[in-house]
């Protein structure tokens, strides 16, 4: 039989199989849809600081696949060697891709023990409400040196907002100055989709004018209470989060890390339990 011949029968096979399956291209895009997603580790701090192994055996269990952390009295490593806390990570068929950490302070240190297990992203938290524009131009300079110490280590910097940079002063952004003056090979962003909403931002648009900047993201969930917001079970606040992470995923966004830091009704392991069964259910 000619090669002609044979790719003939194969083309013909492969069209009659997608006429006896109408809806494959459906299927196929609703599982290229279930994405992985994190926890930040702050959701459930308390519990951490009193059974680290039972507080990781607990996320493992519940879903989570990636894991950012924090640099608390324990370091973002948790008391661990870097490695130490890889291998745990292993073992629960879970990732660290991420930490918040004090970029100001042996950040070469570091950058060097993340990227030895592989993680991603050190990422500042906070910097506070500057009483000037100035202020934010400071640290985009020093994010731009922090983003060529990181780099230099294989790996990447990126700075978390609250509402203080969405919020105008003197006829400006802050965030808009940050980003503006930060060189886009080396500094990244983490979108706190739930800060963004608290200081009247809407989030997809404000990606859309910084595109392929935010490649790390906050889900969570916004609900308003009696004293102004907190935030919530996923799911049980105000946020389209299947749109607003359909829109995020075309416009860059790599990581979506689940964090809840209000509790009402419940507490932190319930919560990010809850917040995982909801992920779980997302289509984006």
């Amino acid at each position: 039989m000619s090669n002609s011949r044979r790719n003939f029968i194969r083309q013909s096979a492969l069209a009659g199989l997608a006429l006896s399956f109408p809806f494959k291209n459906e299927l196929f895009a609703m599982a290229a849809n279930k994405r992985k997603f994190g926890i930040q580790l702050w959701t459930v701090k308390d519990a951490l600081y009193k059974d680290v192994p039972g507080v990781f055996k607990h996320l493992a269990a519940s879903g989570y696949k990636q894991i950012e952390s924090f640099e608390g009295t324990k370091g973002m490593f948790w008391g661990m060697k870097n490695t130490e806390f890889k291998k745990q990570m292993n073992d629960l068929g879970m990732n660290i891709v991420s930490s918040h950490c004090d970029f100001t302070t042996d950040f070469e240190r570091k950058c060097a023990e993340a990227a030895e297990i592989g993680m991603k992203y050190l990422i500042c938290p906070h910097i506070g409400a500057q009483p000037s524009l100035d202020g934010y131009k400071v640290y985009a300079d020093k994010f731009n040196a922090a983003g060529e110490i990181a780099k230099k280590n294989g790996i990447r910097f990126a700075y978390h907002n609250h509402d203080y940079s969405f919020t105008n002063q003197g006829g400006q952004l802050p965030q808009d100055i940050i980003m503006n003056n930060t060189d886009k090979a080396l500094v990244d962003f983490e979108m706190d989709i739930y800060w963004v909403t608290a200081a009247g931002m809407n989030p997809i648009e404000y990606m859309k004018k910084h595109p392929n900047r935010f490649t790390l993201c906050h889900v969570k969930d916004y609900t308003k209470i009696a004293s102004g917001h907190e935030s919530c079970i996923l799911g049980k606040g105000t946020l389209d989060f299947k749109t607003i992470l359909h829109e995020a995923s075309k416009l860059g966004m790599e990581y979506y890390i689940v964090e809840q830091e209000a509790y009402t009704g419940t507490n932190e392991l319930d919560a990010a339990k809850a917040d995982a069964a909801y992920m779980k259910n997302l289509t984006w």
